[in-house]
C-alpha cells in the first residue's frame, strides 16, 4: 500500500465560532500541548509506512490561503506536507480539489478530517489493514442515543417578557421544534475518519455528475459499491463546538495554555 493522505482543511469553522469565545479564531489554530489542532490530525499519519504524500487542502479563498499559510506552512512542510486550495462550499470540492495533486505511485487514499486531532493509532491501523482487502473502508460507532426526527419549520415562540411583547421584541433562546418521529436506530452507526479506498475506486466516485454528499463514502455508494466498516473509536472526536476541545485536551492529556499576565495582553 502506498498511501496519500488528504486533510480536509478548508471549512470555515462557522458551529466552532458561532458560540462564544473569548478569541475568535479557527478551530484547526486551537493549542493541543503546544501544537496546533491541525498539525495534530497530520501527525497521526506522518510516521506510518504506507504514507508516500501528505495533501493539506486549506480555504479556497486567495486572501484566507495565504493567512493560513502563514500560520501553518513552516511546521506542515516539516512533516513533508503539500498545501492546496480547498473548496468554496462544500467538502467534496475539497476532496476533489486535492485529488488532482496525487502522485502517479498512490494506490490508496486516506481522507480525514483536520478537526480529528486525537484518532487512535488502532482506529487507523483497523482502517488501513482492512483497506488491504477491501477497496472501501470506514471506521464507525454503534449510535447509543435514541434518535427523532423533528419538523424542521420551528415553533413560533412567544416572550416571557410582557414588556419585551409590547415592544416587539423577538424571543431570545435557541428555536423549538416538535417531534415527528422516533428512528428506530438498530443497524445505525456514526460514521468517523480516516475512510480509505483504493485510487482508482475514488477516482470513479468523483467522476459522477453527481458529488453532493456528506461524506466521499457516500459517492462511493452512488457507484453501487460495497463499503466496509470497522469499529472506530468514541474518543475519535471531532472538534466542533468550543465545549469539545476541553474533551478532547482530556483525552490527549494535554493541558490548555495558561493566559497571559495581565501586563504582557496588549
Amino acid at each position: 500500500m502506498r498511501l496519500a493522505v488528504i486533510i480536509a482543511a478548508a471549512g470555515a469553522s462557522r458551529r466552532f465560532a458561532s458560540h462564544a469565545t473569548e478569541i475568535q479564531r479557527s478551530k484547526l489554530d486551537e493549542d493541543l500541548g503546544g501544537r496546533p489542532v491541525l498539525q495534530r490530525a497530520v501527525e497521526l499519519f506522518s510516521g506510518l509506512s504506507q504514507t508516500v504524500q501528505t495533501i493539506v487542502a486549506g480555504p479556497a479563498d486567495e486572501q484566507a490561503m495565504s493567512a493560513f499559510k502563514e500560520r501553518h506552512a513552516d511546521r506542515l512542510s516539516l512533516l513533508g506536507c503539500t498545501i492546496v486550495p480547498g473548496g468554496r462550499e462544500h467538502r467534496y470540492q475539497t476532496v476533489q480539489a486535492a485529488l488532482a495533486h496525487l502522485r502517479p505511485e498512490v494506490t490508496h487514499v486516506a481522507i480525514h478530517d483536520a478537526a480529528r486531532p486525537c484518532t487512535p493509532a488502532e482506529v487507523i491501523e483497523r482502517v488501513l489493514t482492512t483497506a488491504e482487502q477491501h477497496p472501501a473502508v470506514i471506521p464507525v460507532i454503534p449510535v447509543a442515543d435514541t434518535l427523532k426526527r423533528i419538523d424542521p419549520a420551528p415553533l413560533e415562540q412567544t416572550s416571557p417578557d410582557p414588556l419585551a411583547a409590547i415592544l416587539g421584541a423577538a424571543p431570545s433562546g435557541p428555536p423549538r421544534h416538535r417531534v415527528e418521529q422516533t428512528v428506530d436506530r438498530t443497524h445505525l452507526v456514526a460514521v468517523q475518519t480516516p475512510q480509505v479506498f483504493e485510487v482508482s475506486l475514488l477516482r470513479r466516485a468523483y467522476a459522477q455528475p453527481n458529488l453532493d454528499s456528506t461524506d466521499d463514502a457516500q459517492l462511493i455508494e452512488r457507484l453501487g459499491e460495497p463499503v466496509i466498516t470497522v469499529m472506530g473509536d468514541p474518543k475519535n472526536l471531532k472538534l466542533t463546538r468550543p465545549e469539545d476541545l476541553t474533551l478532547i485536551r482530556a483525552i490527549m492529556g494535554v493541558r490548555a495554555p495558561e493566559a497571559k499576565p495581565a501586563h504582557l495582553r496588549f
